[in-house]
Parts: structure tokens; C-alpha cells; sequence
């Protein structure tokens, strides 16, 4: 059942509303050779589900974040949530609006200029032959807010102001800048186009540890002046934990736990959630035994039956090789895992 436009009560008692809701989504890439390789090789067609079935919603204002290895199925999401990369099934609507639905042309554009994304690496994601200036005031041309040049140019300096950067740096080219700074003319370049949802697909993990926290409170500080609202793809629990609303944990495609960060980062329940919670140093566990995170992550070409987890799983039961576990409400937590079956 949707909960589009539902409006829910924050820790704080104000209302937010529903802003993204993802139902059922699912994504396929065919990996099959070419027809005439596969009749002489005598081979099938092989597909992989780097996205299966996933359901998640996001509040104005909030920060959901999407965590899990490699391979997870996280940037898939993201490139589908900013229209980059269509649904095999289900459905991402933004404020109502399904993104890859019919729409007239206008509607479309409007749905557009809302949405926008913060790419993992600030050297690959800004264009080496163009100047800052140019670069920041693109979406601003792109979607017609401000044509008088003189009250762009005046805008482009604004935005440069607000992560941190001189007006002056319009001028320059990307290459005179260092990594951090390349990251924050990344999100004045996502801000120009006014949005209210951005998706940040792993934006600190190109950068040294010491101005990965700088970044992460820009953003944290951008989204409490402008009410913004974050899905934030990471494999790094530590960055999660710092901004995070709600985390939804990834593994082959599928979410197996879903719930308030504070919740989750104290009593994690999923096991798989608590093998990377003990992979991340925390001084304050010190001396406690530790678990690592067994074995590696199967192919997804050929996942395995049942809950995917089971070959890693320590609390591994018959039924986890056959049966994918339903959603299970544990607290205010959602899990998907046979132990919480009785309970359910």
C-alpha cells in the first residue's frame, strides 16, 4: 500500500510529508553474449537482478541512507531514483510524481529541475574545459530560471558563497582546485537548480579522511537551511552513522533491515547488519570479542535460494535455503530474516 503524501510526525512533532516513495522496485541487465555467440557456444542468455523488489520511503527534510558491500545494488538505485536509468518494475514517485511515468513535457521538465545528484568522484563528474563559472551556472540555463547574465553571473557567486568558496572561483578551471573543493562546486552545481531531493551516491569516498567530515557538514548544514531532502549511498557505516535519518541495508539487491539510525546503530537486528556494525572500529568496543564479516559476496548472476545471506550466515536455519523471509516489524525496525518468523 503507498504511503505517497502520508504526513508523519518527526522526533521533534512536526508533520513532514512523504516526499520519495519506492515501491517494488527492480532492476535486470542482460549480460547475454550476442545471438549467434550463443548458438555456436550453445549457452543461454544470463541475466543479473542488481535490484530486487526494494520498497522505501524518505520524509521532506530527512536523510535516508542506503548502506551495504559492493555490489549491493546501491548506485543502481541512485541512478534510477534521478532518472538515469530505468526500472525493469515498480515505481520511484518524487512529491507524486512517478519518475519514469507518461508525463506532458512541462511536467517532466518541472520534476527535473527538483531532482538532482552528487557523483561519487568530483575529478571525474566536473568538465576539465569549462570554468567553474560555467559549470555551476549550466542548470541554471539548462531550466530557464534566470536569463539576464549579469543576475546569473550574480547567482553563479552566491552558490559558490554557500559551500564555502570564493565568488571569484568562477573564473577558474577544475584542475586549479583540490578534491574537497572539487566536491563543493559538485553541490553548488546540484543547488543551482533549486531542488528539494538530492541523491549523494558515495560523495566523500574519493576524498581524504580529513575533509570527508568538512563535506559531510556541508551537506548536513545545506539540508537544515534549505530544507532539503538526502538519499545518501555509502558503504562506510562510520559516514552513515554522522548523517543519517534512516538506513536501509542492502545485500544482493534486496533490504533486509530498514530503521531509524539511531535504533539501528544501537540495536542492530538483521545478522548481516550486525556483521558490518562490528567491522567498524569503535574505540568504545574495545577489548570486546568482534565478529568479521564471513565469507565473500556470491555472484549475483547466480545468487542463492532462499534468504541470499544464508551461505555467510551464523544463525543460518533450514528454511533460510528455500524460503525468502517476508518483512518482519521488530520495534520500530523492519527485517526481513526467518529468526523474527515466530514473532511475526
Amino acid at each position: 500500500m503507498s504511503m505517497q503524501g502520508l504526513a508523519v510526525a518527526n522526533e521533534t512533532g512536526v508533520e513532514r510529508k512523504t516526499l520519495v516513495e519506492v515501491e517494488g522496485l527492480r532492476r535486470v541487465f542482460d549480460l547475454s553474449k550476442p545471438w549467434l555467440n550463443r548458438m555456436i557456444e550453445r549457452e543461454g542468455r544470463v541475466f543479473l537482478t542488481a535490484v530486487d523488489g526494494v520498497d522505501f520511503s524518505i520524509r521532506q527534510g530527512e536523510t535516508y541512507a542506503l548502506v551495504g558491500e559492493s555490489g549491493s545494488g546501491k548506485s543502481t538505485i541512485a541512478k534510477m531514483a534521478v532518472g538515469l536509468l530505468p526500472p525493469s518494475a515498480g515505481s520511484i514517485a518524487i512529491d507524486g510524481a512517478d519518475v519514469w511515468g507518461k508525463k506532458s513535457p512541462e511536467a517532466e521538465r518541472r520534476m527535473r529541475r527538483k531532482i538532482q545528484m552528487i557523483f561519487q568522484d568530483p575529478f571525474a563528474s566536473l568538465n576539465p574545459r569549462w570554468r567553474v563559472g560555467s559549470i555551476i551556472a549550466e542548470p541554471i540555463k539548462a531550466f530557464g530560471l534566470i536569463d539576464d547574465p549579469l543576475d546569473r553571473a550574480a547567482r553563479v557567486g552566491e552558490l559558490l558563497s554557500l559551500v564555502g568558496l570564493d565568488p571569484r572561483d568562477g573564473q577558474k578551471f577544475p584542475h586549479e582546485f583540490s578534491g574537497g573543493q572539487r566536491q563543493r562546486i559538485a553541490i553548488a552545481r546540484a543547488l543551482a537548480s533549486e531542488p528539494n531531493f538530492i541523491v549523494c551516491d558515495e560523495p566523500t569516498s574519493a576524498l581524504d579522511v580529513s575533509v570527508q567530515a568538512q563535506v559531510l557538514n556541508l551537506l548536513r548544514d545545506l539540508q537544515e537551511r534549505l530544507g532539503l531532502t538526502y538519499l545518501f549511498i555509502s558503504h562506510n557505516l562510520a559516514v552513515v552513522r554522522h548523517v543519517a535519518t534512516r538506513v536501509g541495508v542492502l545485500y544482493l539487491g534486496r533490504l533486509v533491515e530498514e530503521a531509524p539510525a539511531r535504533e539501528l546503530f544501537a540495536a542492530p537486528q538483521h545478522p548481516y547488519t550486525k556483521m558490518l556494525l562490528e567491522a567498524v572500529p569503535d574505540i568504545e568496543m574495545e577489548g570486546k570479542d568482534r565478529q568479521s564479516i564471513a565469507g565473500e559476496i556470491p555472484n549475483p548472476i547466480t545468487p542463492p535460494a532462499g534468504c541470499h545471506f544464508h551461505p555467510r550466515c551464523p544463525v543460518r536455519r533450514p528454511e533460510c535455503d528455500v524460503e525468502t523471509p517476508p518483512p518482519h516489524r521488530v520495534g520500530d525496525a523492519t527485517v526481513r530474516c526467518h529468526l523474527f518468523g515466530s514473532a511475526s
